[in-house]
């Protein structure tokens, strides 16, 4: 991976608990990274743990170079105040902007033409597989844009983890959040069944063993109880506030394609019910004690 990235200049814009490991992939997969993040003490942070890259003090620094520019941020709205706000006007002719961001598909696709207006190409490359997947390299990334522009990302994505192109541009946000509501559905039925289990007084890890054998498995009994549950941390690194953005954005898609959406909207309305409980930089797993009745505190 080394070979394929030496020589290569990759902006990186959004420095938290995903895009921190990533741009640190890059970097060490041989990429010069031009890394920077609005907040003073993410830029710090990531400077003292990730020597091998190059922090810079705005967007506009980090486009400079590059023949791409990775965004990782938390929403449309934040992606379109960093592209309008100046990087869009910084880009050297060819650079590809790729929003690896949980965006909304239709705003994506807008955006996309108003980069293709000023001659670049936006690509939408969201991923799923949580703090741990970004660390090691092992993401799902969702690639949604031209194949040119796809094909000649391909080497930087897969030091991120396993790039699959989805579609158009929007497509790969589209999928992303259609895989966060089905995550998001999975761990309340899941949750409900586990606590249900213990009352009746069922040992929850012999409960797991036995449905991760069956067909009751899922992310939720695979990873993020045995993980994040059960050891009681309720630190998987995704906030609740970002799984219910997503899974509205995934409810808002159902809906205008006239797609049945009765368990869509049953698990949208819990979750945001729990996002009014909870505090707000709660995880996304503290539902589970939102549904035990228990202050996430």
């Amino acid at each position: 991976m080394t070979a394929d990235l030496a020589g290569r200049t990759l902006g990186f814009v959004g420095l938290g608990n995903m895009g921190t490991p990533m741009a640190a992939r890059l970097a060490d997969a041989g990429a010069t990274v031009r890394a920077f993040d609005a907040a003073p003490g993410a830029r710090e942070a990531f400077g003292a743990e990730v020597t091998t890259a190059t922090v810079v003090g705005s967007a506009a620094e980090a486009a400079r170079g590059a023949e791409a520019v990775l965004l990782c941020l938390p929403n449309s709205d934040v992606v379109e105040a960093v592209v309008d706000g100046g990087l869009l006007d910084a880009l050297e002719p060819g650079t590809v902007l790729v929003d690896m961001s949980s965006s909304e598909p239709v705003r994506t696709r807008a955006l996309a033409e108003r980069a293709a207006a000023a001659g670049h190409t936006l690509v939408d490359a969201p991923v799923s597989g949580g703090v741990s997947g970004a660390r090691a390299g092992t993401l799902a990334v969702m690639v949604g844009g031209p194949d040119d522009a796809v094909a000649a990302l391909g080497p930087a994505l897969a030091a991120i983890g396993h790039p699959r192109h989805v579609g158009p541009t929007g497509a790969g946000h589209a999928l992303k959040a259609l895989n966060n509501l089905m995550s998001a559905a999975h761990l309340l039925a899941s949750s409900e069944a586990l606590l249900a289990g213990q009352a009746f007084g069922l040992d929850p890890e012999v409960m797991l063993d036995v449905v991760n054998a069956s067909s009751g498995r899922s992310g939720s009994t695979e990873v993020k109880w045995p993980r994040h549950v059960l050891p009681g941390t309720f630190a998987s690194g995704f906030g609740l506030g970002l799984m219910v953005k997503d899974i509205r954005i995934a409810r808002d898609l159902v809906v205008s394609t006239g797609t049945p959406s009765r368990h869509t909207a049953s698990t949208v309305a819990l979750w945001a019910e729990a996002q009014d409980d909870l505090p707000p930089d709660a995880d996304h797993t503290d539902i589970v004690r939102w549904l035990q009745g228990k202050d996430a505190r």
